[in-house]
């Protein structure tokens, strides 16, 4: 019996040495920051660097081991579309904050 799956698409599903291995790195990545914030080791500027950069790493734990978002599946349309989901995402985001900057300076002068 194979260790790993394949979708009828082709696409590869993986398999349990994947999902335990995403598993454990998933728990790691949260103690972390966890134990961070706890010990108060750190100064505040540190314990923020410190949870911003587990974060990331949990997000792309998660994409690659448990989404299988990588450049091989379906012709990396799964990544394409992910960046571009982004990138809306970041315009949206981006922008509603720079409008709320300028009507809050806006209200300010007066």
């Amino acid at each position: 019996m194979s260790d790993s799956h394949t979708a009828p698409g082709g696409a590869s599903h993986g398999s349990v040495k994947t999902y335990v291995t995403g598993l454990i790195l998933s728990i790691v990545l949260t103690v972390i920051p966890f134990a961070a914030v706890m010990s108060g080791a750190f100064n505040t500027a540190t314990t923020v660097l410190v949870i911003v950069a587990m974060a990331i790493a949990q997000i792309l734990v998660q994409l690659v081991m448990f989404m299988h978002m990588n450049t091989k599946s379906d012709e990396g349309w799964n990544l394409t579309s992910f960046v571009f989901t982004l990138t809306i995402l970041a315009l949206v985001v981006g922008g509603s904050l720079w409008i709320m900057h300028h009507l809050h300076l806006n209200m300010m002068i007066g």
